[in-house]
């Protein structure tokens, strides 16, 4: 296959690329971090700050599922993760917010990773959309969160 000028390779999105270099940044600050207390509380206070830093709706949302996510399955330690609001457990992603602002979608995104145990048959929902969080929204991302570290 031959490069002409109107074929380009297509590689990372400006949005991925800012996430990835979030992400480094987020490795080398926690290297730099003292002790396991410290560790969690600096860490929490960065997902703070990026949630403040969102967009009036995106902030709203990531607020009540930090509220949620931190009442219902407090054994999560809050942290950044590509730049997004994300909870570990054991030093594992369980559950991030990616805002709508974050790679310009329609809507914000509460995903699972693979730690998450939501298993439900042969296949199962990792990722829901939000566009509001509501108090129905907040009981069902409580069970889920709770599921997730069952």
């Amino acid at each position: 296959m031959s490069s002409t000028k109107s074929s380009r390779h297509e590689g990372f999105t400006a949005e991925e690329r800012v996430a990835m270099k979030d992400h480094a940044q987020e490795l080398k600050k926690a290297a730099r971090r003292g002790s396991r207390a410290d560790k969690a509380a600096e860490a929490e206070r960065d997902l703070l700050i990026k949630i403040s830093e969102m967009q009036d709706s995106d902030r709203v949302m990531a607020e009540r599922v930090h509220a949620v996510i931190t009442a219902s399955a407090p054994l999560l330690a809050p942290k950044l993760w590509y730049g997004m609001p994300a909870y570990a457990l054991d030093g594992k992603i369980v559950c991030f917010f990616q805002s709508a602002e974050k790679f310009k979608a329609r809507y914000a995104t509460l995903g699972f990773s693979d730690q998450a145990r939501l298993d439900e048959g042969p296949m199962w929902a990792a990722g829901f959309a939000l566009t509001e969080v509501t108090a129905e929204v907040e009981a069902r991302i409580g069970a889920l969160v709770k599921q997730a570290v069952s």
